[in-house]
C-alpha cells in the first residue's frame, strides 16, 4: 500500500517505521528537524524489548503534493494541529484515499455517518465552523483508537514503551474492503488491529480516562498512580467519570466496565505521566478541547450537567493560557 503518515512524532514514527519495514511505500509528512532526519537517514525504531530497527526506505516530504495520491493517510498529529495541516495534505487525497484518524479525544467526525437526531452536527470545540469536515469528506474517514505508549527520542528515532494495538472502525459500523485491507496491513507490520462495529464506544472508553486523568494530572503534576491513591485525586476523577458516563449514555454509548475497574486499570499503569502533564512540563499546547472541552460541549448538546468536568476544564484552560502567554514550561524540581 501507499501510505502517508501525517506527523513524524512518537505514534506516527512507530506506525510508519514498522509499515515501511513490512514493505509498504511509506511517506512521512514532516517539518524542520524531523523532515531533515528522515530524508537523510530514514526512521529508526527501538522496540519495547530493546531491539533496534532501521526503516531506511521511509521517505519524508513537507507537502503532500510532493508525495501524490495515497491509498491511505494516517493522521497522527494532535487534534488541535489538524486545521494547520489541511492544505499540506490535499495533494495526498485521490478519489479512493482513506483518512485514518489516530488522534486522542473526540474526533471532528463524531456525528458524521451516525443516524439519529444529531447526525452531521458539528463539534465546535474540535472543529470550529466545520473547517476540517469540509476539507476531509466524511466518506474518507476511518476511525481508530490508539493504545501504545511511545516516545520520540530525537528526530527520526522513536522508542516503544509498551503496547501495539490500534482498534479500527468505519463510522457507520460497516465492514468494508478498505478497512479489512488496512487491518491486514497493520497486522502484517506486527500490530494488533481489530475492526469494531462500534468505534465510538471504543473512543469513549479511552476518553473516559483522558477527560479526567489528563487535566487533573496537568494541574497537580501527579502520576496516574498518585492520583488513584490520593483520596482527593480519586474523588475528583470519579466525579468527572460519572458525568462523562452520563453524557455517553445520552448518546447511546454503554461502557463495558465500571468506574472502579477503569480507575484500577489506570492505577495499574503505575507512576506514568499523562500526555497532558508531559505537555505542561515541555511547554507545549494542551489537547484540552478534544479531551475535555468536547465532553462539556456534548453535555450542553444532550442536556446533561457536567459541573465537575466544566470546572476542571476552566482551570486547566487558564493554566494553558498562562503558560502560552509566558512561553513557559512548568516542571517541578527538587528544592
Amino acid at each position: 500500500m501507499k501510505i502517508a503518515v501525517v506527523g513524524a512524532g512518537a505514534i506516527g514514527g512507530f506506525l510508519g517505521a514498522r509499515l515501511s519495514l513490512a514493505g509498504h511505500e511509506v511517506t512521512f509528512i514532516a517539518r524542520n528537524k524531523n523532515l531533515a532526519a528522515i530524508s537523510q537517514n530514514g526512521f529508526r525504531l527501538i522496540e519495547a524489548d530493546g531491539r533496534e530497527q532501521h526503516a531506511t526506505q521511509a521517505k519524508a516530504v513537507a507537502d503532500g503534493g510532493d508525495a501524490g495520491a495515497q491509498d491511505c493517510v494516517l493522521l497522527t498529529v494532535k487534534a488541535h494541529q489538524v486545521r494547520d495541516i489541511l492544505s499540506s495534505i490535499q495533494g495526498l487525497l485521490g478519489p479512493e484515499t482513506a483518512v485514518v484518524t489516530m488522534i486522542n479525544g473526540l474526533p471532528w467526525w463524531y456525528f458524521q455517518r451516525l443516524s439519529g437526531p444529531y447526525e452531521n452536527r458539528t463539534l465546535e470545540s474540535v472543529d470550529p465552523g466545520g473547517t476540517v469536515a469540509a476539507a476531509i469528506g466524511a466518506e474518507r474517514v476511518i476511525g481508530s483508537v490508539v493504545y501504545p505508549a511511545t516516545e520520540l527520542v530525537e528526530p527520526g528515532l522513536v522508542r516503544v514503551i509498551e503496547g501495539n494495538r490500534f482498534t479500527l472502525g468505519e463510522p457507520d459500523g460497516s465492514r468494508t474492503l478498505r478497512i479489512e485491507a488496512l487491518s491486514q496491513a497493520l497486522m502484517g507490520a506486527g500490530f494488533k488491529a481489530p475492526v469494531t462495529k462500534d468505534i465510538r464506544a471504543e473512543i469513549w472508553l479511552k476518553l473516559w480516562g483522558n477527560v479526567s486523568f489528563n487535566p487533573v494530572s496537568a494541574l497537580t503534576h501527579a502520576t496516574l498512580e498518585g492520583i488513584c491513591r490520593d483520596p482527593g485525586g480519586r474523588a475528583a476523577v470519579e466525579a468527572m467519570m460519572k458525568e462523562a458516563q452520563a453524557v455517553a449514555d445520552k448518546l447511546g454509548v454503554a461502557f463495558k466496565i465500571s468506574i472502579e475497574q477503569r480507575i484500577a486499570g489506570a492505577e495499574a499503569v503505575g507512576a506514568h505521566k499523562t500526555s497532558m502533564l508531559q505537555d505542561v512540563e515541555h511547554g507545549r499546547a494542551l489537547e484540552l478541547e478534544a479531551l475535555v472541552g468536547s465532553v462539556v460541549e456534548l453535555g450542553r448538546i444532550t442536556g446533561t450537567p457536567t459541573p465537575s468536568i466544566a470546572a476542571v476544564y476552566g482551570i486547566a484552560g487558564l493554566l494553558a493560557r498562562t503558560l502560552a502567554a509566558s512561553k513557559a514550561k512548568l516542571a517541578p524540581s527538587p528544592a
